[in-house]
């Protein structure tokens, strides 16, 4: 499958991976047609995916399996009016249904729309209007579809509710149909098998149309609507194939809510270029020793996930699980601290593949199978990307020299690269002007050509002169084996301008011992980890960080909070 986009298809080192990588893109790509359907065709019997859940209901579904239910799931869709350029919002956890309608509506070239289910009404509004939703397809439960029928007096461009369950929580009464008749109500459980033979619309879609959006919740300010092409998905070639490092009979695992980006990281493109098989663990709440088990059940070959999910892994007996099935494992969606790479290496013999990037793009930065990890480093440039480091005045950063990560757009833009904010011009603007992209993360880069994250540039501390990035003191605290999870920001001070502050999530059996003498040891700790100036000068213990939708630490609404209580 890969030669069919790809000149070169294996890569022996950083040098050849820059040098040859070069995609061959063809007309009209469309990723559930030219991807999904062709191992339907080539490989039928193939195992595309393998979900269960915590109830222990399993399901698996082969290419050909695959192929037929989106084509039942398209032909249904169709007969509800949706058709190319819809804008189509999926609210579905992790059901099963969630892969079906994602591919169905991609042969429909309509624009789909993945969420969360922990959208409230005001979030939900916010999204029907700025987008112009069309069609919500969501699971039926009471939550959802209560806040969704709240938000819809608000939400006049939708038109069609699809609920998928069968807890009957989306049954209107009488007057309720009545309230809300300008939408329709439909169950999938009921109506999607009846629906006819597929055709496939005659009308193609061209590759710069707009065929996925998200959200982003970002750490600050309204969420913005990113949207992608239809190359984007081949842009996630390089994620499966070469840093997950996937094949056929792969049996891949990523942790993520299908409502954020991360789950089409890990969840759906790049691993069906590499004809891998996608693991599915539904659940409701994490906890991970359950996790540990349906991997070790299952024999799950490869992982991935976020550095928070790693760390409550490693905090497991690992010894009494099976994991000798598991081959490579990455991580991304927040910076890695050295301290989980290395204990996670001494417990597994695996050592981490980091990777960076943002819902605006695929991976920009990674680790990839040719190259030797650095504890604590993103990696080198992904070769589809023009990376580089600025200065604030634009001028390219030094070896060592901490700068903004940019993105250098020539006369076409990077497959990967989202097109815009969609229907906001300004803000596309302000991050994408001059031929560079702005992902208002810092980093600095050393001498081996390894970036290593430093943080929102809005997030760095300036104190007396010094310039701190929270990563760094974030590092130097989780080495301490009192500290689960924290976060550092910068609090106004009269004689330094800011000092650092640390918020620190404790383990378990340190949460009895957080008093002024813990306050002194974690800072002196820090003092022996890095430069002393950075030590934190406050630190607060609490439960649990916030944090968005997709599990980034809320600096802002942490900053937000002393500013209140000052």
């Amino acid at each position: 499958m890969v030669e069919r986009f790809l000149r070169q298809t294996t890569f022996s080192s950083v040098e050849d991976y820059n040098k040859n990588l070069d995609f061959i893109i063809p007309e009209h790509f469309n990723f559930a047609y030219d991807v999904m359907d062709a191992w339907a065709e080539e490989k039928p019997d193939g195992l595309a995916l393998l979900w269960t859940n915590d109830k222990g209901e399993e399901k698996r579904t082969t290419f050909a399996q695959l192929k037929e239910e989106t084509d039942q799931a398209a032909s249904y869709l169709q007969s509800l009016g949706i058709g190319k350029g819809d804008p189509v919002m999926l609210i579905l956890k992790r059901r099963y249904e969630w892969w079906i309608t994602m591919l169905a509506l991609h042969k429909l070239s309509a624009v789909v729309i993945p969420a969360t289910h922990m959208l409230t009404k005001h979030d939900i509004v916010y999204r029907n209007t700025r987008a112009s939703v069309k069609a919500i397809i969501c699971v039926d439960d009471a939550y959802v579809t209560g806040q969704i029928r709240l938000a819809l007096p608000e939400s006049p461009t939708v038109k069609t509710v699809v609920a998928v369950g069968e807890s009957q929580a989306s049954l209107l009464s009488a007057e309720e149909n009545t309230a809300e008749a300008s939408c329709s109500w439909h169950s999938w459980q009921e109506e999607w098998q009846k629906a006819p033979a597929f055709v496939r619309p005659s009308e193609k879609n061209e590759n710069n149309d707009t065929m996925l959006m998200y959200f982003t919740s970002g750490t600050s300010g309204e969420p913005k609507m990113v949207a992608h092409d239809f190359l984007y998905a081949m842009g996630h070639l390089t994620t499966g194939v070469f840093w997950h490092n996937l094949h056929e009979g792969s049996l891949h695992l990523t942790v993520a809510d299908t409502g954020w980006g991360k789950a089409v990281w890990g969840k759906f493109y790049g691993q069906w270029f590499a004809g891998a098989t996608v693991f599915v663990f539904d659940h409701e709440k994490f906890n991970a020793d359950t996790l540990l088990r349906q991997m070790e059940k299952y024999k799950v070959t490869s992982f991935c996930a976020p550095p928070t999910i790693y760390r409550f892994m490693i905090r497991e007996d690992l010894s009494r699980y099976d994991l000798s099935s598991l081959e490579y494992c990455t991580t991304a969606g927040e910076a890695l601290n050295p301290a989980v790479f290395d204990k996670f290496f001494e417990k597994t013999g695996i050592r981490m593949m980091e990777g960076f990037g943002q819902t605006e793009t695929t991976m920009t930065l990674g680790t990839f199978p040719w190259m030797t990890p650095k504890p604590g480093s993103m990696g080198m440039p992904n070769a589809q990307y023009d990376i580089d480091l600025v200065r604030p005045d634009g001028t390219p950063c030094e070896d060592g020299e901490k700068g903004e990560i940019v993105v250098r757009v020539g006369e076409k833009k990077p497959i990967g690269l989202f097109k815009e904010y969609y229907r906001d011009e300004e803000l596309t603007h302000e991050a994408w002007h001059d031929g560079v992209y702005h992902t208002g993360d810092v980093a600095w880069r050393d001498e081996d050509g390894y970036y290593w994250f430093e943080g929102r540039i809005d997030d760095v501390i300036k104190s007396s002169g010094y310039r701190i990035g929270p990563f760094e003191v974030e590092s130097a605290l989780m080495t301490h084996p009192a500290v689960v999870e924290c976060a550092i920001t910068g609090v106004p001070d009269d004689i330094r301008g800011m000092v650092v502050k640390a918020t620190i999530v404790l383990g378990k059996e340190w949460k009895d011992k957080a008093d002024d003498a813990l306050v002194k040891e974690l800072q002196q700790h820090v003092k022996r980890e890095t430069a002393p100036y950075k030590y934190p000068r406050i630190i607060e213990f609490v439960d649990e960080l916030p944090k968005t939708i997709s599990g980034k630490i809320r600096r802002v609404e942490i900053r937000k909070k002393d500013a209140e209580t000052k």
